[in-house]
């Protein structure tokens, strides 16, 4: 078994061949070459949560489990709010042949899956970008959507100036030609946004649907129980809907799983799968003016790929710690 550390994933796992195995994997999910139970998710007290992951794909042939635990809390400690590992295991005998640490891997293929649906989905001109959180998730949405558009202006938006502050000097240092902004009121920054992130922990929605201008994009991320939402029941309703995994959506949505209760909304106004969408077999973006959503819960498919693509470059490369049991 080979061990891999957070800078081994980082060193092993560029933004931008992250997003050409997102791609694949989800063409795989759709096409019915994954098995995917939904995430199950203990609570571990003070409303922390243990979430398990398991899963298999056949292309590339593994299966494995992700063990991460989500505390919400953790970013004040200057730490991931997800944390823990994926155990990679070869489809040939079972073996188990790579752990790795699961906390950056995580935010790294969120972001790639939602730079292929913004590749898809969004309009090709697309310049000007918002990002409605300014955490570990922010830093990478920042980087897939720099990799699948060329934009020209960034907006941040957060609960804390100085936090957004602070985040946007650091991204100019990473992007000095870029146009880069923040502020804390949502409204005004997503009022001209060609592409919106929603990247929170936020329980109550913070993106509204009559704050959005027709033909923009918008992937959202960062709620994966039903209990939490990021945008309200307008936004479900302008919008054009796409999703990581129907099974997934139907039962940890929290905006559709409240619609489709109330009678607001139909499992089969969903577009589709994003794999579908990749694949021809589900419509794409249809007009210039058509608001578009991706929303991204996130499924084991992503872990498993991605590790295995860290896991077989570690091994070409000679790259982390050997382990004999």
């Amino acid at each position: 078994m080979i061990v891999l550390t957070h800078d081994n994933v980082r060193n092993l796992l560029p933004m931008k061949d992250a997003i050409e195995v997102m791609d694949h994997a989800m063409r795989g999910v759709s096409d019915g070459k994954a098995q995917l139970p939904l995430r199950s998710a203990v609570p571990v007290g003070d409303g922390n949560l243990m979430g398990v992951m398991p899963g298999a794909i056949a292309d590339p042939p593994c299966f494995g489990v992700k063990l991460v635990s989500l505390f919400a809390e953790n970013p004040a400690r200057g730490l991931s709010s997800h944390r823990g590992a994926i155990v990679l295991f070869e489809a040939e005998t079972g073996g188990a042949i790579a752990m790795m640490d699961a906390s950056l891997l995580t935010a790294i293929r969120t972001a790639a899956a939602s730079g292929v649906a913004t590749r898809a989905l969004a309009q090709k001109d697309a310049k000007i970008l918002t990002i409605i959180g300014n955490g570990e998730q922010a830093k990478h949405h920042l980087e897939a959507m720099l990799s699948v558009r060329d934009l020209a202006k960034v907006r941040i938006v957060g609960r804390s100036a100085d936090n957004v502050s602070a985040f946007c000097e650091a991204a100019k240092a990473c992007h000095p030609t870029l146009s880069i902004s923040g502020g804390t009121d949502a409204q005004s920054a997503v009022a001209d946004a060609e592409i919106i992130c929603t990247v929170t922990a936020a329980k109550a929605p913070i993106l509204h649907g009559d704050w959005i201008a027709p033909g923009t994009h918008v992937n959202i991320v960062g709620s994966s129980v039903p209990t939490m939402r990021e945008v309200d029941d307008r936004m479900v309703e302008r919008a054009s809907v796409w999703v990581d995994y129907l099974p997934s959506t139907l039962a940890q949505a929290g905006e559709i799983v409240d619609m489709i209760a109330a009678g607001r909304f139909d499992a089969n106004e969903i577009k589709g799968e994003i794999g579908a969408c990749l694949a021809g077999n589900a419509p794409g973006r249809g007009t210039t003016q058509e608001i578009t959503a991706y929303r991204s819960l996130g499924v084991a498919a992503q872990d498993l790929a991605t590790a295995r693509f860290v896991y077989d470059r570690a091994k070409d490369l000679g790259v982390g710690q050997i382990v004999s049991f």
